[in-house]
């Protein structure tokens, strides 16, 4: 069973198997969590991310896909990078968000990562609702169970007290 750990602070500081990057399409940093981590992992994750645009994404990472690279100097075997939909209120792209999870995880399975720190994903500038948010990830995280995930520990790291409430009422409405 997976273990879900909720902790309000800085995805950046957490030791963990792998940490989700939060990333925009062009790998090569940006803002919020995507430029935390690429400031504090170091210039190994942007010289990771170059070759993953020169060899294989050459366009960019499709939304809802994941890739990894290194975790340079965060304290982490590796950072999935996915790449979150922009919230809309006229279309509905929650599997786009909830194949942030699922990929991320498939990913992790691949490395042979077990514990796995995601932030919230597309709630930032990218303006989802955090309680539906919440709802999809926590969702996500327990179909990526169900079809067999080998990751034992996802750690949502939350910035607020806001999105820590919501993602405590989304675990615990799984629950019941």
């Amino acid at each position: 069973m997976v273990r879900i750990v909720l902790v309000r602070g800085d995805i950046t500081a957490e030791a963990a198997d792998a940490v989700v990057n939060a990333a925009n399409s062009s790998l090569l940093g940006g803002g919020g969590v995507d430029g935390a981590i690429h400031r504090k992992g170091g210039p190994e994750i942007l010289a990771a991310c170059q070759d993953l645009r020169r060899s294989h994404y050459g366009k960019g990472l499709p939304t809802g896909r994941a890739v990894a690279t290194t975790a340079g100097r965060l304290p982490a075997r590796h950072v999935i990078h996915t790449v979150g939909p922009v919230w809309s209120a006229d279309e509905d792209r929650s599997d786009l968000l909830a194949s942030c999870y699922r990929e991320s995880l498939a990913v992790a399975d691949g490395l042979g990562d077990r514990t796995v720190a995601f932030p919230a994903i597309s709630t930032g500038v990218y303006g989802w609702p955090i309680d539906d948010g919440a709802r999809i990830a926590v969702a996500a995280v327990r179909a990526a169970e169900a079809a067999g995930t080998e990751v034992e520990e996802v750690r949502f790291v939350l910035f607020d007290a806001t999105a820590y409430a919501a993602f405590e009422a989304a675990v615990a409405a799984d629950d019941a």
